[in-house]
């Protein structure tokens, strides 16, 4: 078993997709209208990440509490940088001593996203 995708309900639905194309370099593969709503998936085009981002303006919107998504990245400091050039406010680069470093950035909806290298 395994995670086909994660959606999130988001208010504007341009600036998310910018976001998630900019920060975690997934593009959109597919996008329509669902009634009122528009949805917009973004994968990695390899079939092991998918995000669905929902907009519906009379529907339910995600506070960004509780919750982070985490994306294994290669280009970490490289990321930060760009990050922080965009004024997204991400945190400072973690060290926590398991090989793994990392920061987090807020979506346009308030969603911890984190950017995290594993070692090899």
């Amino acid at each position: 078993m395994h995670i086909q995708h994660v959606t999130l309900m988001v208010n504007d639905l341009e600036e998310s997709i910018k976001f998630y194309e900019t920060i975690t370099e997934l593009t959109v593969s597919r996008r329509f209208k669902a009634g009122d709503g528009e949805l917009a998936f973004l994968t990695n085009g390899k079939g092991e990440t998918e995000i669905e981002l929902v907009c519906m303006p009379q529907g339910q919107k995600f506070e960004g509490k509780g919750m982070f998504i985490c994306f294994k990245t290669d280009k970490l400091d490289e990321m930060h940088n760009l990050v922080q050039d965009r004024g997204l406010n991400p945190s400072a680069i973690q060290n926590p001593g398991d090989g793994t470093r990392y920061f987090y950035v807020y979506d346009p909806n308030g969603v911890s996203v984190q950017l995290r290298v594993f070692p090899e």
